[in-house]
C-alpha cells in the first residue's frame, strides 16, 4: 500500500537498497531521505555554539585580542577586567536574546513534531506523530487540519476529486486554493486508497510554492501502468489547511526540512545600512590613527626609557630586559589606546534599532482600520536606510490601485458598450443584445464564464459565490453572471453554465495555463451534445492580436484597446476557434508528452501550446478599472518634492500606464513636462530612441520636469546592447513608468540603480513582487488583496501605499539622526579618555601608564556613558508636521549631510579639545594639592561625565521626563556610586569621592572645565544659527516663533525660498555629500 517515491535522476530504477512493504511487496527507497518531519537546527541539544558568534565580526574579534593580550601582566597597564568585563557583557546579552529565540522555537517545534496525525498502515488507519511520517506513508486528513508534510493528493471526500485548502501560512494569500487529483486516481473508493501501489517520479527539493513537475504511475490491478503528470495543483503542501472537505488523503512526497515550506526556512542575508557602511569606514580610520599613535608613542616611550629613564633609580629598569623588551611600551598604548574604538557601539546601535521598529509597529498614523493592518518591521536592522532612499520603485496593481476590479466597458463585434454612461453592464445596447441571443454577445459571455479558473460555491440558499485567484477573473466572471452568463457548476472535468434559463454542459479537456511570458490563457472544452471542440482564449491583445485568423478585421479592436488604455483601463482580449477532433487529438498527445517531462516542462509545453494557439476568431476586449487608492496622488507629490525619484514597475499595457501615472502625479502634463518614449520596431530604432532620449535629458531646462518610458522587450534589448547608457539615463531621470515588465526584469531593474550606487525601496503587494521587493535595499510590501506573500518577503509592511510618506518622512529620517548622533557619540566618548590617557603619558614618560583605575575604566564604557546617549532615541529635531509640510528636509538624510568623514571630523576635534580642557585644568587645579593619583583620576573622569552630561543635553533638541531622567539621573548615579565605593576600604578609591565632594576646589573645577569646554561650542554654534543657519536651524526657529503670527509667516516664506534653494543645489551636487553645511545660508538663498 506505499507508494515509491524517487527522484527525477532516479528513471524508476532503485537508487539504494531496496525495502520491503508491509504487505511484502517491494518499494523503492529514494534519494529524498526518510526523515522525521523536525527541523534538527532547532533543537537545543544540537544547537552550534558558533551561531552565537555569528555577530562577532572583525570589530569583536579585535577585542578578544585586546582581551587576550591584558592577560599578560607584564604589558597590560590595567586590570583585565576592564577589556573583560564589557566583553562578556556584550556576549551575554546577544547570546542570551539569541538562545531565548531558539528556545521559543524549539518549544515551537516540538509541539507541531508530536502532533497526532492518521496514516495508513497494514491497510489499517491510526495516528503517529508526525515526526514519524515517512516517504511514500499514506496521510490522511479531516476537515480543518494542519497538513503536516509535503503530499500528492490521491483521494478527497468531493465525488469529484476536489478539495480545498488555505495557503494562507504558506505564501500569505487568503483565498482558499482548489485542489483536485490526478486523473489515474478518479474513480478510486476510499478502501481501494489503502491498498494501491504505484511509483511517484519527483524533482529533488527546492522551495518554488508554485512549481511541482511530478509523475505518477500505479500498478495493477488499480491502473494499467499509464504515466500521470502531477503539477502543484495535485499537491497539498505543509502549513496548509483542509478547508470545507470532510476528509483527503495524498502520499508523502517530501518530509522533514526537504518540504517546500521547510527549504524555505531560514536566515535571510543580513543587508548593511548606508549608515553601518559609514560607520565602518569610520572604523578603519580611527583603527589607523590608532596604529599610527601607538608606534609614534611606543618608539617615543623606547627612547626617553634608553636615554633617560635606566638613570632614574627608583624605576628599577634592570640593565638588560629580554628579548622582547623593545616591544612591552608599544603593546601598552596599545591596550591604552584600544578605547578608541568603543566596546559597545554595536550592541547600543542594536538597541536603538529595536526601538526604531517597534515605533513604526505601534504609530497608530500607519494603522490600515480598513483591514485592521498595522505597520510592521521584519528587519529592525535598517531603519536608517528609509531616510536616505534615493529611488523608488513601485509595482501598481494592488499598490498604487485598489486591485478591486469592476468591469466597465467592452467590445463586441465591432460594437462598443459602456462608453455613453461608462457602465456597460447597464448599457441598453448590450442588455438588449443578451436578452435577443446575438451569437456574436453568447459566444464573447461564454468565453468570459468559461476561460479562467474561478471556482463557484453554492451556499446553502442556493446563490453562488466566486472563488479566484485572479481579480480580473472574478470581475468578468461576475460580469458574465449579471448578464445571464452564470457559472453555475465546475469540476476537474467538466463545467456547467446557465444562460437565459438554459443550461449548457462542457467537458473541460485540457487547460493552456496563463504565464508571464505566455500573457494569456486557453482552456478546450467539448461541447455535450454536439460533440464540437472549442479553444477558447484570452490574454493581453499582443498575445492574441498576432494569432488572430487570416482575413479578420481586426482594427476597430486595436482602436478600442488604445482608447480604453488612455482611460487608465485593464484591457484584455477573448477569442474563440473551432478545432477538429483529429487535430485535437494528435495535439493532445503533444501536451501529455510535455506535461509529462521532467526536464524543462514549463518551456514545452509554451511550445506545444502556442501550436495550438493559433488562427484564433477575436470576439472582443474587455475593459476593466482598477481605482486607485486614497492618498497616493498625494504621497507621491510629496515623495518628489522630497527628491526621490519614483518609478512605476507593471505587467500593464503603456497606455494603462501612462493615464495612472498622470492620475496619481507620477508624471506631469505635456505643459510642465515631457515623456519620452524609448522603443521601436528593430533593435536600432531602440537604441536610436534611447540616446535621442539621454541627449535630451542631458540638455533640457532644469525645471523641465522629464521622464522615460518603456517596456519590457525594450528593456531586454537594452541591457543587452546600451546598458551603460541606459544607466546614465536612468540617474538623469527623475521619474519612469516601465511598462510589460516580467518579475525578473523588475528586479534587474532594481540592481541596476543599486550598482550605480543608489539606495533603492522597492514596494509590492504580489508575488510577483517579491523578486524585486529582495533585491532592493529596502523592500516595502503591501497587505493587500493578493495575500500576505511579499509583505512577508519584505522589510517593512503595511497596509496602504500612503503609509509609505510616514515611513520614509518621519520614521526613516528620525532614524537616520538619531543613528548619526548615537554613532559619532560612541566614538566621542571613547576618544575623550583616550586622548586623556595619552596626554597623562607626556607626564608619566611615555610609559604607558594608565592614569585611570580598572573600575572607573570599566565603568564608564558599560555604565557612565552608555545611558544617557540612549535619550536621543527619543529627541525629533522638528516635529512630524512641520517634516510633512517640508519634505525637502529629507535631503539631509538623504545625501548623508548627518553622518560623514566631515562631521565625524568635528566631533573628533571636539574630543581633542575637550580632553585637552580636562586634563590641563585638573592638573593646573591639582598642582599645588596633596593629592594622589587617584584623586587626580576622579577630577578627571568627573570632568569628562560633566562634558557629555552637557554634550547629550545641548544635542537635545526635544525634552521628555524619560530624557531627562537618563541624562540626569545617570549624572546622580555616577556620585552615587562613586561615594558607595569610596566607604569601601579594600578598593583603591576608599575615601577618594567623599573627600572631594567636601573640596571647593573640587566644584570649581567641574565649573570651569564645562565653562571651557562647552563656551566655545556654544558660541560657534550661535553665530552660525545666526549668521549661516541651515534648513534645519530655520524650521526650528519657525516652530518655536509660531505664536507670533507675523514672524511665522515672514519666516516660513524664507523658508520655503530656502528649501527650494536646498534641493536644487543638493540635486547639482548630488556626489558632493560630504560638503559642510557651512556655506549655505538664507542670505545665500535670497
Amino acid at each position: 500500500m506505499n507508494i515509491a517515491v524517487c527522484s527525477s535522476e532516479s528513471s524508476y530504477e532503485p537508487a539504494g537498497e531496496v525495502l520491503q512493504g508491509n504487505d511484502g511487496a517491494s518499494t523503492l527507497l529514494t534519494r529524498i531521505k526518510d526523515e522525521e518531519w523536525s527541523d534538527d537546527r532547532l533543537n537545543v541539544p544540537e544547537r552550534n555554539p558558533d551561531r552565537y558568534f555569528d555577530s562577532w565580526r572583525v570589530m569583536n574579534q579585535y577585542f578578544l585580542l585586546i582581551a587576550c593580550l591584558q592577560l599578560w601582566s607584564t604589558i597590560t597597564p590595567v586590570s583585565p577586567a576592564t577589556t573583560w568585563g564589557p566583553l562578556a557583557i556584550i556576549f551575554i546579552v546577544s547570546a542570551s536574546k539569541e538562545a531565548w529565540d531558539d528556545y521559543n522555537r524549539y518549544l515551537s517545534d516540538k509541539k507541531a513534531n508530536e502532533r497526532r496525525i492518521w496514516v495508513v498502515k497494514d491497510g489499517v488507519r491510526r495516528q503517529v506523530k508526525a515526526q514519524e511520517i515517512h516517504v511514500g506513508n499514506i496521510v490522511w486528513l479531516h476537515e480543518n487540519d494542519e497538513i503536516p508534510c509535503d503530499l500528492v493528493l490521491i483521494g478527497t471526500s468531493d465525488p469529484q476529486g476536489i478539495c480545498y485548502v488555505e495557503t494562507a501560512a504558506l505564501d500569505g494569500e487568503t483565498d482558499l486554493k482548489t485542489r483536485i487529483i490526478p486523473s489515474i486516481c478518479a474513480n478510486l473508493s476510499p478502501e481501494q486508497l489503502g491498498k494501491i501501489k504505484g511509483v511517484v517520479e519527483c524533482p529533488n527539493p527546492d522551495n518554488d510554492i508554485r512549481r511541482f513537475d511530478a509523475n505518477m504511475r500505479l500498478f495493477p490491478p488499480t491502473t494499467d501502468n499509464e504515466k500521470c503528470p502531477l503539477t502543484i495543483s495535485n499537491t497539498l503542501l505543509q502549513s496548509c489547511y483542509l478547508r470545507y472537505s470532510e476528509w483527503a488523503c495524498g502520499v508523502a512526497v517530501y518530509t522533514g526540512n526537504e518540504t517546500k515550506s521547510g527549504m524555505s526556512r531560514g536566515t535571510a542575508e543580513p543587508k548593511l545600512t548606508s549608515a553601518d557602511s559609514m560607520i565602518d569606514k569610520l572604523t578603519v580610520a580611527i583603527f589607523v590613527f590608532q596604529i599610527v599613535v601607538v608606534l609614534v608613542l611606543g618608539l617615543a616611550g623606547n627612547i626617553w626609557k634608553n636615554s633617560h629613564g635606566r638613570k632614574q633609580w627608583y624605576l628599577m629598569y634592570p640593565p638588560e630586559g629580554p628579548w622582547y623588551e623593545f616591544l612591552v611600551i608599544p603593546l601598552r598604548f596599545e591596550l591604552l589606546c584600544s578605547i578608541m574604538i568603543p566596546i559597545s557601539i554595536k550592541v547600543t546601535l542594536d538597541l536603538a534599532k529595536s526601538v526604531y521598529a517597534k515605533f513604526i509597529d505601534c504609530d497608530d498614523q500607519m494603522f490600515d482600520w480598513e483591514t485592521s493592518t498595522p505597520a510592521h518591521s521584519a528587519n529592525t536592522a535598517i531603519s536608517e536606510d528609509l531616510g536616505q532612499v534615493e529611488y523608488i520603485l513601485s509595482d501598481k496593481t494592488g499598490t498604487l490601485t485598489e486591485n478591486k476590479m469592476i468591469f466597465r466597458r467592452c467590445c463586441i463585434s465591432d460594437t462598443l458598450y459602456g462608453d455613453n454612461n461608462g457602465d456597460a453592464l447597464k448599457d441598453v445596447g448590450l442588455l438588449n443584445a443578451v436578452s435577443s441571443n446575438d451569437p456574436n454577445v453568447v459566444k464573447f459571455l461564454m468565453v468570459m464564464a468559461l476561460c479562467n479558473t474561478v471556482v463557484p460555491i453554492k451556499s446553502n440558499d442556493g446563490t453562488i459565490s466566486y472563488k479566484a485567484q485572479s481579480q480580473d477573473e472574478e470581475a468578468l466572471v461576475n460580469a458574465a453572471s449579471n448578464l445571464n452568463m452564470v457559472l453555475t457548476n465546475k469540476d476537474s472535468s467538466s463545467v456547467e453554465i446557465c444562460f437565459n434559463g438554459s443550461k449548457f454542459y462542457y467537458e473541460l479537456l485540457d487547460v493552456l495555463e496563463f504565464t508571464s511570458d505566455r500573457k494569456r490563457m486557453s482552456i478546450v472544452v467539448k461541447e455535450i451534445g454536439s460533440g464540437k471542440f472549442l479553444l477558447l482564449s484570452k490574454g493581453a491583445d499582443e498575445a492574441i492580436f498576432p494569432r488572430s485568423c487570416p482575413g479578420q478585421e481586426i482594427k476597430t479592436y486595436q482602436e478600442a484597446v488604445e482608447m480604453y488604455s488612455h482611460l487608465g483601463l485593464r484591457t484584455l482580449c477573448l477569442g474563440w476557434r473551432d478545432l477538429e477532433e483529429g487535430e485535437y487529438k494528435e495535439w493532445s498527445k503533444k501536451f501529455q508528452d510535455a506535461s509529462c517531462s521532467l526536464d524543462n516542462r514549463e518551456n514545452k509545453i509554451a511550445e506545444v501550446c502556442h501550436s495550438l494557439e493559433k488562427d484564433i476568431h477575436i470576439l472582443g476586449i474587455t475593459a476593466i478599472e482598477d481605482r486607485l487608492q486614497d492618498g497616493v496622488p498625494e504621497t507621491i507629490k510629496l515623495l518628489r518634492n522630497a527628491g526621490i525619484s519614483v518609478w512605476m514597475l507593471t505587467g500593464d499595457k503603456q497606455n494603462t500606464a501612462i493615464q495612472i501615472g498622470l492620475l496619481c502625479n507620477l508624471i506631469t502634463p505635456e505643459s510642465n513636462g515631457q515623456l519620452l518614449s524609448i522603443n521601436g520596431k528593430t533593435e536600432d530604432d531602440i537604441l536610436r530612441s534611447l540616446d535621442k532620449a539621454l541627449v535630451v535629458m542631458k540638455t533640457s531646462p532644469e525645471r523641465k520636469d522629464l521622464a522615460f518610458v518603456l517596456d519590457g522587450c525594450a528593456l531586454e534589448i537594452i541591457l543587452k546592447h546600451s546598458l551603460e547608457s541606459f544607466t546614465r539615463l536612468a540617474m538623469l531621470s527623475t521619474t519612469a513608468i516601465c511598462c510589460r515588465m516580467t518579475p525578473l526584469q523588475k528586479a534587474q531593474l532594481v540592481g541596476i540603480l543599486k550598482s550605480s550606487g543608489s539606495l533603492t525601496l522597492a514596494i509590492g503587494d504580489g508575488g510577483n513582487d517579491v523578486r524585486m521587493i529582495q533585491e532592493a535595499n529596502v523592500g516595502v510590501g503591501i497587505s493587500g488583496r493578493e495575500g500576505l506573500q511579499a509583505a512577508r518577503a519584505a522589510d517593512y509592511s503595511i497596509g496602504k501605499f500612503k503609509f509609505l510618506k510616514r515611513l520614509i518622512l518621519v520614521h526613516g529620517r528620525y532614524s537616520y539622526n538619531r543613528t548619526a548622533f548615537i554613532s559619532q557619540y560612541s566614538f566621542y566618548k571613547s576618544l575623550l579618555i583616550c586622548f586623556i590617557q595619552i596626554l597623562f603619558s607626556f607626564s608619566s614618560g611615555v610609559s604607558g601608564t594608565s592614569l585611570f583605575n580598572s573600575i572607573s575604566l570599566m565603568a564608564y564604557n558599560v555604565f557612565y556613558t552608555s545611558l544617557p546617549v540612549m535619550t536621543i532615541i527619543f529627541d525629533k529635531d522638528i516635529s512630524e508636521t512641520t517634516v510633512l509640510q517640508y519634505p525637502q528636509i529629507l535631503l539631509y538624510s538623504q545625501a548623508g549631510r548627518l553622518l560623514n568623514p566631515s562631521t565625524f571630523a568635528g566631533w573628533f576635534g571636539r574630543s581633542l579639545y575637550h580632553a585637552l580642557a580636562v586634563f590641563l585644568i585638573t592638573v593646573h587645579a591639582y598642582a599645588d594639592e596633596k593629592s594622589d593619583m587617584e584623586e587626580l583620576s576622579m577630577v578627571a573622569l568627573s570632568g569628562c561625565i560633566w562634558l557629555q552630561a552637557f554634550v547629550v543635553t545641548l544635542d537635545t533638541n526635544s525634552f521628555t521626563y524619560p530624557q531627562i531622567i537618563l541624562v540626569w539621573g545617570n549624572f546622580v548615579a555616577f556620585y552615587v556610586i562613586n561615594l558607595i565605593l569610596s566607604v569601601v576600604p579594600s578598593l583603591q578609591m576608599h575615601n577618594v569621592m567623599l573627600r572631594l565632594c567636601n573640596q571647593p576646589s573640587y566644584w570649581i573645577t567641574m565649573a570651569l572645565i564645562v565653562t571651557v569646554g562647552m563656551g566655545p561650542v556654544l558660541a560657534l554654534r550661535y553665530l552660525r544659527k545666526v549668521f549661516q543657519p541651515s534648513a534645519i536651524d530655520v524650521l526650528q526657529q519657525i516652530e518655536q516663533t509660531n505664536r507670533h503670527i507675523e514672524t511665522y509667516r515672514n519666516m516660513e516664506s524664507s523658508s520655503g525660498t530656502y528649501l527650494d534653494h536646498l534641493l536644487t543645489d543638493l540635486r547639482r551636487n548630488k556626489d558632493s555629500i560630504h560638503q559642510p553645511l557651512l556655506s549655505e545660508s538664507l542670505a545665500c538663498s535670497r
